[in-house]
């Protein structure tokens, strides 16, 4: 039977303005183990540094990547980490100012340092200036981000060792040689929760809440992490 043209013409319009396909469903995070670490994977993440505590202020840490046939292996490990003086703490309880680093998995955002050259680097990377600070002002609208002094929003001039004294970033050249950013308390900041949770470079000893590594251990970490394997750092007992 002949079809009217009129009807091909209607049909043609109604698949013009179909619906389209309803989107896949996300996937939610996936939980294994790496060296007795629970980690938390967003679907593609392939890159993961594991932090576990042996003992004190003391800690292991390691990088971990993924292989193409889905085994993980580890090409770097140091034992000689360290974690903040108050130990380890539930990130929902975690309070400011109490040195504690806080459990779980958290994004790698970006990297910063006191050396122009990072060259080989693929994280997003910021220069220290004297002006730099890390706001932990719990009154700021930048609560938990990089702001230079002249930009104010902030109150730079209060005594840094204090609750809503921001850090003055050039003041710790040995930690902050090499500094990754980390999503703790980050997309959206619980004032009086702590800000700049960052992996950097062994100090005298304990942190104030951050997660520090030997120097060697910062610099090959990041030349290999890549922001488009999502990677992540997973902090446990």
């Amino acid at each position: 039977m002949k079809i009217p043209a009129s009807t091909v013409l209607v049909a043609t319009a109604l698949a013009a303005f179909a619906l389209p396909a309803a989107s896949a469903t996300p996937q939610p995070p996936t939980t294994i183990t790496l060296s007795g670490v629970a980690v938390q994977l967003e679907p593609g993440t392939r890159q993961v540094i594991t932090v576990n505590r042996t003992s004190g202020s003391h800690a292991r840490i390691a990088f971990w990547r993924r292989l193409g046939d889905g085994r993980w292996v580890r090409p770097m490990v140091s034992g000689n980490a360290r974690i903040g003086y108050g130990g380890l703490v539930a990130a929902s309880q975690r309070r400011q100012g109490t040195g504690t680093t806080p459990l779980g998995t958290y994004r790698l955002i970006s990297a910063f340092g006191t050396g122009p050259d990072a060259s080989g680097w693929r994280l997003p990377y910021r220069r220290i200036r004297p002006q730099s600070y890390w706001v932990e002002d719990n009154r700021s609208p930048d609560y938990n981000r990089w702001r230079s002094r002249y930009a104010g929003g902030f109150r730079w001039w209060l005594d840094p060792e204090r609750v809503n004294g921001s850090e003055r970033l050039a003041d710790y050249p040995t930690e902050y040689q090499m500094a990754i950013v980390t999503s703790f308390n980050y997309d959206n900041p619980v004032r009086y929760r702590g800000a700049g949770i960052f992996l950097h470079v062994n100090g005298a000893g304990a942190t104030s809440g951050c997660v520090s590594a030997p120097a060697g251990f910062l610099r090959s970490a990041l030349r290999r992490l890549q922001p488009d394997l999502l990677p992540v750092i997973a902090i446990g007992p």
